[in-house]
């Protein structure tokens, strides 16, 4: 067995993206944007099974490319982005599986700061880049 297929099942992943999702959804600050933009949840949980499977397990059964969705989203924040690695890292905290949990929350955290320096390389390619705000 690889270290990846030691990590977890794909029913952990599940489960923790959903419990997520959760959060996200119900946030003041998260969930009017999310739930402005995700029309299909069913649809958008699973395909964030399939990412972070691939990501944690190998998987290799996501197909996507998430940087254009992210930037094409108006008005987004490094806070933003901290509130979301703060909705992650307390989800994560709840896991029995910590050696998945610790993987996950290492994945999230590069993962943010992409996502956040892609945006603000698309929006605004002339001003410095500024990190994720973790608050």
């Amino acid at each position: 067995m690889t270290e990846r297929e030691n990590l977890g099942t794909v029913d952990e992943i599940r489960d923790f993206v959903y419990r997520f999702y959760d959060r996200v959804r119900d946030d003041e600050q998260l969930g009017p944007i999310f739930n402005g933009h995700i029309q299909h949840w069913d649809t958008h949980l699973e395909k964030m099974v399939q990412f972070w499977s691939s990501m944690l397990l190998g998987t290799g059964t996501y197909n996507g490319t998430p940087m254009p969705k992210h930037v094409a989203l108006p008005n987004l924040s490094g806070e933003l982005f901290g509130r979301w690695l703060k909705l992650f890292n307390e989800t994560m905290s709840t896991l029995e599986n910590q050696a998945l949990a610790q993987r996950a929350d290492m994945f999230a955290q590069r993962i943010a700061r992409s996502l956040w320096y892609g945006y603000q390389l698309h929006h605004n390619p002339d001003k410095p880049l500024t990190e994720v705000v973790h608050g």
